[in-house]
């Protein structure tokens, strides 16, 4: 499925709640549903800066679309890192980093969240559109290495 088939997938589901407190529900159970995170990737280093909560995530490439897994210490955040990871993964980098994931707008998340969460929402976003780039930059290399020889 593309990004935007799946973008149009969660506008339809939250289109079924008529009000946030279903909504926010619904989100709790989506990140309940996510795979956990290998504990061993809880570290510092996989951690996202920039949310007030604690947010893990890890991306592995494979064959040029990107896999992530993640978590969080707060029951929303974990909701709303599994949205975009539901939206994202097994992507390629091109697609994942052109997305403007405007499903966030239509579902009305955004202005749903408080000042922090909303912050957190741009850091999620911007960290996994940096492992996109990395990623990508890192496959052209080799492919660039490659012709080289």
């Amino acid at each position: 499925m593309t990004i935007q088939e799946i973008e149009a997938q969660i506008v339809g589901e939250f289109s079924q709640f008529d009000d946030w407190l279903d909504r926010y529900n619904y989100l709790i159970e989506m990140g309940k549903l996510m795979p956990l995170i290998d504990p061993g990737l809880k570290t510092d280093h996989y951690l996202i800066s920039g949310c007030q909560s604690r947010v893990w995530l890890h991306a592995r490439q494979e064959d040029n679309r990107l896999y992530f897994t993640a978590d969080s210490d707060a029951v929303i955040t974990r909701g709303i890192i599994s949205l975009l990871i539901r939206v994202l993964n097994g992507q390629p980098t091109c697609d994942i980093l052109q997305a403007p994931l405007e499903f966030i707008d239509s579902i009305g998340l955004r202005e749903h969240l408080s000042p922090t969460r909303a912050n957190g929402l741009l850091s999620m976003i911007k960290q996994i559109k940096l492992y996109a780039l990395a990623f990508q930059t890192k496959s052209r290399k080799v492919e660039s290495d490659s012709a080289e020889q």
